[in-house]
């Protein structure tokens, strides 16, 4: 059974880092596209970051202050966030292998990120 479980969220001031793991068991993602959502409150979840292959992307509003990553070896994606602004508070969630726009097969249950001001 595959499962993605995230760690690492909590509250942080504004200004600090965070940085959010994502740990894969059932199969193997390496050659696969991971990504992290995110989904305030009252909101819709929102692509944040993804990476496959030798290719990252970002949602503009994270741009020079998140950083994803992988270590295929431990089959763990992670998300360094500096620079945290309140606005980045959020339930983070971890997905992987992309089968369209926004669209995964697999879910974590998300990690609480808050960023007081």
């Amino acid at each position: 059974q595959v499962q993605l479980v995230e760690s690492g969220g909590g509250l942080v001031q504004a200004g600090g880092s965070l940085r959010l793991s994502c740990a894969a068991s059932g199969r193997t993602f390496s050659g696969d596209a991971m990504a992290w959502f995110r989904q305030a409150p009252g909101k819709e979840r929102e692509f944040v970051a993804s990476s496959r292959m030798f290719d990252t992307y970002y949602t503009d509003s994270v741009k020079g202050r998140f950083t994803i990553a992988r270590d295929n070896a431990k089959n763990t994606v992670y998300l360094q966030m500096n620079s945290l602004k309140p606005e980045d508070t959020a339930v983070y969630y971890c997905a992987a292998i992309r089968t369209g726009p926004n669209t995964y097969n697999y879910w974590g249950h998300g990690t609480q990120v808050t960023v007081s001001s």
